[in-house]
């Protein structure tokens, strides 16, 4: 079921004729005593403008009015103002503003099997009335349910940190993941009516039994590639000092020394701790 537009007439125009109803109906009571026949017309038309005035309704901006004719549905009037109608009639609001919500903290594992927390934020907009209201028994708590369910989903296909493979991780591509959460919950929403603007990751982490753990091995991550990156640029100074001294001939250095010199080399840039030099008073094969 799509959403048509419903039959309404400006407001105000049905008013005065409202009022010229009734103006009339009490003249005519008025000469009711002279002429018995002036009370049954005054009646009918009294009777007329108590029935036009139940057809008289208001659309705020960004809302639309179902308006539904012994449970047919009967079309959606979205233009503002005062408006009238078929006095039979039944309607219903449904607000068209831009809505968001923040889901609950949802208890997952990810693609890697470990327990992790996660939350999102999803903005969302009707955008088919007479979906949102006949398709779902109701679509704001369907919204919010089938989110929930979406993020889920979601998250149970990438790993919570990114892996050598080079596959989208949600921790590090946060693009990927919401462009790919949005479009699951709009999979999701669209028998609903409703358009997703955005969806957006609020909250991240391990669950609390393997934070901890979890907190170890990125720290170790990140000290075994720190020091990758020292051994890395070591190397290169080492290989450096050699060749310079070679071209230049400061000294003359056979392949022993030269094992002893990179040692020493790589235990002074590799090393955590401040070096104590010492000094060699003899000479260089002593």
């Amino acid at each position: 079921m799509n959403e048509r537009k419903g039959f309404s007439a400006a407001g105000i125009p049905v008013a005065v004729v409202c009022v010229v109803l009734a103006i009339a109906g009490g003249l005519l009571y008025l000469h009711a005593e002279q002429d018995i026949r002036a009370a049954f017309v005054g009646v009918p038309l009294h009777a007329a403008a108590i029935f036009l005035i139940k057809g008289f309704f208001q659309v705020a901006p960004n809302e639309g009015q179902v308006m539904q004719l012994f449970g047919k549905y009967a079309g959606t009037v979205r233009e503002e103002g005062l408006r009238w109608t078929n006095p039979f009639y039944s309607r219903r609001r449904v607000s068209l503003r831009v809505r968001n919500f923040e889901s609950g903290k949802l208890k997952v594992n990810d693609s890697d099997g470990n327990p992790i927390e996660i939350a999102s934020v999803v903005v969302w907009q009707v955008v088919d009335t007479a979906e949102a209201v006949f398709c779902v028994d109701d679509y704001e708590n369907f919204v919010l349910i089938q989110s929930e369910s979406a993020l889920r989903q979601m998250a149970q296909n990438y790993p919570y940190d990114a892996h050598d493979d080079g596959k989208p991780a949600l921790r590090s591509h946060g693009e990927v993941i919401n462009t790919h959460l949005r479009d699951e919950i709009q999979a999701r929403l669209d028998k609903a009516g409703v358009q997703v603007i955005e969806a957006r990751i609020s909250h991240l982490a391990y669950a609390q039994e393997i934070a901890q753990a979890m907190l170890q091995r990125q720290q170790a991550n990140a000290i075994v590639a720190a020091r990758e990156r020292i051994v890395e640029g070591a190397v290169g100074m080492v290989g450096m000092a050699l060749d310079k001294l070679r071209i230049e001939g400061v000294v003359e250095l056979d392949e022993e020394r030269k094992a002893a010199m990179v040692s020493n080399l790589l235990v002074v840039l590799c090393g955590d701790r401040a070096t104590q030099p010492v000094v060699n008073a003899g000479s260089l094969y002593s």
